[in-house]
């Protein structure tokens, strides 16, 4: 809202300071400031009416050490970090953008979904939450709007041929990205990193059989999304299981995503580094920050020993968000590189109740792989620390973000 105050502004009364709001460099900063203040500040505010409202955290026995001291701290910690994000967004963002309202959407979404879990839980008491089965149809639901909307909407292009001599390319000023002559189109097209002339087509996926298939290219890429959001928003949720661990291996994923999204998003840096350029996407960066800001916030009273713990409202809403930027960014391939760490806590729970079965069918006596899963209370078993877990992840999540990060060169 106020990026269309001051651009009224500058426009008709020339107010000193008020093109600074054209810049998604400065709207991002601003967004980022924003989303700390109000993380931190009234962070502790909302934790207080949690308590007040009892909505306690009911623990089971695990037989993990310190676990009965987590009995009874506030949980739907998640709106915090809701809240955080969207204000800075509504403020400082473009609101008729797309990419901003697929996320403003998710985040809605999501938060709901998580929300109506975590009161099942406390306040039904109820320690299944809501049935899984609903989660499920919840991020099917989310997954065919993303999907739907990336493959239809006229707004969601690329430009493969972006004209723009050398000699110009330093007059460009963010606020002039879209004048850049060159021929928009829709495209399933997304980047396979690690490889020169990167890029591939879903659509490939089935012009094989016929090249008159192409306008059903949705057959194969919808779905493809909907994989992508119920697997991330379900890998968030196992990673939420010690303190810190989800918000900071989060921070650090959306970190690296905001990089993409403003590269992609720029005509300079997407020429120089020869990536696809997305046209309206760089807005996402405002969203971006602000919602690092507000789980680098949120990590002020979540770390060691928790004041609060996100619930599912947090770490579904998470899940999604990075999902979308992903998919959005064209760059969905590198999650399983980026989101290493979901993709291991999902890949061992996913082994253990597999080797348990099986186990179990030969030999009359289930076996694992693991002390327990998720993979973090294999550690806990061990006798480690859970600081020391949640510090060592990471330090592998910073380790997979810088290998995301030179994708960008490195083919």
């Amino acid at each position: 809202m106020l990026y269309y105050l001051f651009d009224f502004l500058d426009r008709h009364y020339q107010l000193p300071g008020a093109g600074l709001f054209e810049f998604i460099s400065f709207r991002s900063a601003m967004a980022i400031i924003l989303s700390l203040a109000i993380s931190t500040i009234y962070g502790k505010k909302i934790i207080n009416y949690l308590l007040r409202k009892q909505v306690g955290e009911s623990v089971r026995d695990l037989g993990l050490k310190g676990q009965s001291e987590k009995a009874g701290t506030p949980t739907m910690g998640g709106i915090i970090i809701i809240i955080s994000t969207l204000i800075p967004v509504l403020l400082f963002a473009k609101l008729n953008n797309i990419y901003v309202i697929l996320l403003i959407v998710t985040t809605l979404w999501m938060g709901t979904i998580g929300f109506i879990d975590d009161y099942i839980k406390t306040f039904k008491k109820d320690k299944e939450g809501l049935k899984g089965i609903f989660k499920v149809f919840g991020q099917i639901g989310l997954g065919l709007i993303i999907g739907g909307t990336m493959y239809f909407h006229p707004s969601i292009t690329v430009k493969e041929d972006a004209l723009i001599s050398s000699n110009k390319i330093e007059q460009i000023s963010e606020s002039d990205q879209e004048v850049v002559k060159g021929k928009e189109e829709k495209s399933t097209t997304t980047t396979i990193p690690f490889f020169k002339n990167n890029e591939f087509d879903y659509a490939d996926l089935i012009t094989w059989i016929n090249p008159s298939l192409v306008n059903y290219a949705w057959l194969i890429f919808i779905p493809i999304v909907i994989f992508i959001v119920t697997a991330v928003s379900n890998g968030a949720n196992l990673t939420d299981g010690i303190d810190g661990l989800a918000a900071g291996s989060s921070a650090i994923i959306v970190l690296t995503l905001g990089i993409f999204a403003w590269v992609s998003g720029n005509i300079i840096f997407s020429d120089y580094l020869n990536i696809m350029y997305i046209p309206r996407s760089g807005e996402m960066t405002i969203f971006i920050t602000a919602f690092a800001g507000s789980l680098v916030g949120f990590l002020w009273y979540n770390t060691y020993p928790a004041q609060v713990f996100m619930g599912d409202t947090g770490s579904l809403t998470i899940g999604g968000i990075i999902a979308v930027i992903a998919v959005a960014t064209r760059k969905e391939l590198l999650i399983p590189v980026l989101c290493g760490i979901f993709l291991l806590e999902n890949l061992s729970v996913v082994l253990q109740v597999g080797w348990f079965k099986i186990t179990k069918r030969k030999y009359g006596e289930g076996r694992r792989i693991f002390l327990m899963s998720p993979l973090h209370h294999h550690y806990q078993k061990k006798g480690m620390h859970e600081s020391k877990i949640v510090v060592r992840f990471w330090i592998v999540g910073i380790f997979l973000a810088i290998v995301t990060i030179i994708t960008l060169k490195v083919r």
